[in-house]
């Protein structure tokens, strides 16, 4: 019900998971992320549905994806630890187009790493953390909020593209509270898979429509026949290697969601039209780096804030156009990893501005002073 409530980060994805229809969630307890398990396992069987803990993070999101191919709106969560083990699974959804959400809590690695410090070191992970080609879809929130309607969005375009939505959340933003503002049922736009229109008889599994080039997906258990494998397939469902078959297959689900990139991409900007120093900056650490750009600005430093919503896609040519537009001469990119999206950032910038890696891998937050430092520094 709609409502004002005071909530951690976890607790407001997974309310905002519920908001948009989940009805299961598969998974294994892990710090910063338990928080999620624990909410759905209370609040999944009041309506009906099902919470299953599994013997570990591989089971986790095979149990989801089960689910999923059984129709259901399927949800785990996990950390770094985790979401390494979820990767093969994560690749067999891709293929095969299965809808589920993951939500990973970022923290400290690599390996058991840092369990209750922060960071922000699974963004490539998120991106190419599963072997072979395929479109990402990945979710930043800054606030918890934001992890309330992104969570809500996620569910919607992982039922709209037939894929996974990853949730890239962290340590703080996972477990600082803050006023949420929740919705009402007809206050929130539901997208949810579509079923197929055709006798069973007549279904083609892979089948893309025209214009979105996103299958129809049936259910098991609802009379149509389809076959699931992580082999890549023909529009049967059944594995090939027809070279056209196969470069088919792949291509459509790059294309699937590239075609429709410019509907998914979020960021959000401040200062920028006349910028010198434009700082990049995304989750919690984006928090920190628009405090110290309003403070720069107070100085008088021409600063200016960007922060990706969407990590994947990147919103490249959003930053790329407001960089140039305003003939920033430095980009400055905080992030508490050593060095992962700056990569990103030079790849697009292409030598027009000085682009700045501000890493940090101690397990804390950047301090706003410290990334005003930095600006002053380049100023």
């Amino acid at each position: 019900m709609a409502g004002v409530k005071f909530w951690q980060g976890n607790t407001a994805m997974a309310h905002g998971a519920l908001a948009a229809g989940c009805n299961f969630f598969g998974g294994y307890p892990i710090t910063p992320s338990t928080e999620i398990a624990e909410v759905m396992a209370e609040e999944l069987p009041k309506i009906g549905g099902h919470f299953m803990q599994m013997e570990d993070e591989i089971g986790g999101i095979a149990a989801a994806i089960g689910a999923s191919i059984a129709g259901a709106k399927a949800l785990t969560a996990t950390s770094g630890p985790g979401f390494s083990l979820k990767q093969e699974n994560l690749g067999l959804a891709y293929i095969a187009e299965i809808p589920v959400v993951v939500v990973d809590v970022m923290r400290g690695g690599p390996s058991t790493g840092t369990p209750t410090k922060i960071a922000q070191a699974d963004v490539m992970q998120a991106r190419w953390g599963t072997h072979g080609d395929h479109a990402s879809i990945c979710y930043s929130p800054s606030s918890v909020q934001e992890c309330y309607d992104l969570a809500i969005k996620a569910f919607n375009m992982a039922e709209r593209f037939r894929q996974p939505v990853l949730i890239l959340g962290d340590e703080v933003v996972g477990h600082m509270r803050e006023k949420v503002i929740t919705k009402s049922p007809d206050e929130i736009k539901i997208i949810n898979r579509v079923k197929p229109s055709c006798e069973a008889d007549k279904f083609t599994p892979y089948k893309p429509d025209e214009e979105t080039g996103v299958p129809e997906m049936a259910a098991f258990g609802d009379g149509y026949l389809w076959h699931v494998t992580g082999l890549t397939t023909n529009e049967w469902g059944f594995p090939t290697n027809n070279n056209n078959e196969i470069e088919k297959k792949i291509t459509r689900i790059v294309d699937k969601v590239a075609k429709f990139r410019d509907e998914i991409v979020e960021y959000e900007a401040e200062c920028i039209d006349d910028a010198d120093i434009i700082v990049v900056a995304y989750g919690s650490v984006g928090r920190s780096a628009l405090r110290a750009v309003r403070d720069a600005r107070q100085l008088g430093i021409r600063a200016g804030f960007f922060r990706p919503i969407t990590l994947w896609p990147f919103p490249d040519k959003e930053l790329l156009k407001l960089a140039v537009k305003a003939k920033a001469k430095t980009v400055i990119v905080p992030e508490l990893n050593a060095g992962q999206m700056v990569l990103e950032v030079e790849r697009l910038i292409k030598g027009q501005s000085e682009v700045i890696a501000l890493s940090l891998v101690n397990g804390e937050l950047f301090k706003p002073i410290e990334i005003l430092n930095k600006i002053k520094e380049c100023a």
